[in-house]
């Protein structure tokens, strides 16, 4: 008589790499901690001046960074703490630079919405309100002067779409073929007015294809929808075919700022986005594809943890700049062969 076997479970198909998914997790969890912390420090006044918080958000940031390589270069408006992380910015600097340290990533001069690293290839961190898609566009520009296929990820947020500036850019960006994404975080409030209060169009994929500008709308609380359309896009504009259009719907669970109560939306509405957490979905992947065990995730959680801690006594520990150094470090010094006057 033939004895039965049992039947093994058949693995569940994923789409990237062991390797990805526990960066993706990584990534994310670092930048989830890193905002809860500082949103705690805010609350202590330990932080001061404006905060915006990227909670909810972290899959735009590290599925975008997996997707394209050393070299392309990266630029985004004031919610701009986790992107430099995603980038490996040192979390030391980014938090120093909360406290307004001069050990901070902008020498504590500018602050939780002027984060720049250019050894990763950051460029900020902008406190005007679309203020960083045409300086996207010049970066893209230098990069096909130079003759490189590096490109320029340029973040906005929807309410930055209603800028002229937005326009011009995606109509200079287009006519002259030049290797920039334009990315809009859509979390659907801007400062706290739905995107159908403000405009007909509430699809803001369809804004760039008023420029003939190839365009998506991407599902952005689900990491490898991000870093999928964003390799697309990076491989167009890297065979000189010009620039493309992402509009990641995505969704902040904190307020605009830390000054916002966020009364303008439901607790129902933010419970139910809730439910798709771009940090929890990555982690059910990584669970059922027994990459990683929940008491190894645990022990990564209670690290980073630690890590954001270790940032904080950084920053209590740094010194504030001096008064002499306030004009350091403002606008860069050339030597001229001439007389200026």
């Amino acid at each position: 008589m033939a004895t039965s076997k049992t039947k093994k479970a058949p693995a569940t198909k994923v789409k990237f790499s062991k390797e990805t998914y526990l960066n993706w997790y990584e990534q994310m969890l670092l930048m989830r901690r890193f905002e809860e912390k500082a949103g705690q420090l805010y609350g202590q006044q330990k932080i001061r001046g404006f905060c915006h918080l990227y909670i909810g958000q972290e899959a735009c940031a590290a599925g975008s960074v997996s997707a394209l390589k050393e070299g392309d270069k990266y630029i985004t408006a004031y919610r701009d703490h986790a992107h430099p992380i995603a980038l490996g910015s040192d979390p030391n600097k980014i938090m120093a630079e909360l406290f307004g340290k001069e050990t901070g990533i902008s020498k504590g001069k500018g602050g939780s919405m002027h984060m720049f690293d250019k050894e990763h290839h950051f460029y900020g961190g902008h406190g005007i309100v679309g203020g960083q898609v045409p300086l996207g566009v010049g970066i893209a520009f230098a990069e096909k002067y130079r003759g490189s296929d590096n490109l320029c990820v340029t973040y906005m947020g929807d309410g930055a779409v209603r800028q002229g500036a937005f326009h011009e850019a995606l109509n200079l960006a287009m006519t002259m073929k030049l290797p920039v994404l334009f990315v809009i975080e859509n979390n659907g409030y801007a400062m706290g007015t739905s995107v159908a209060r403000t405009s007909n169009v509430t699809d803001l994929s369809e804004l760039g294809r008023a420029y003939e500008m190839p365009s998506e709308s991407v599902d952005a609380m689900n990491v490898e929808n991000v870093h999928t359309a964003v390799e697309k896009a990076a491989a167009r504009a890297r065979k000189g075919d010009g620039p493309t259009l992402l509009e990641f719907r995505t969704y902040r669970y904190k307020g605009h700022s830390m000054s916002d109560p966020a009364k303008y939306r439901t607790k129902e509405e933010v419970e139910q986005y809730k439910q798709m957490d771009p940090i929890e979905q990555v982690k059910q992947v990584i669970l059922k594809n027994k990459f990683a065990s929940e008491e190894d995730l645990a022990a990564l959680d209670k690290s980073l943890k630690d890590r954001v801690n270790e940032s904080v006594k950084f920053a209590e520990g740094s010194d504030f700049p001096a008064a002499s150094q306030a004009f350091e470090h403002v606008y860069v010094q050339e030597d001229y062969p001439f007389e200026m006057g």
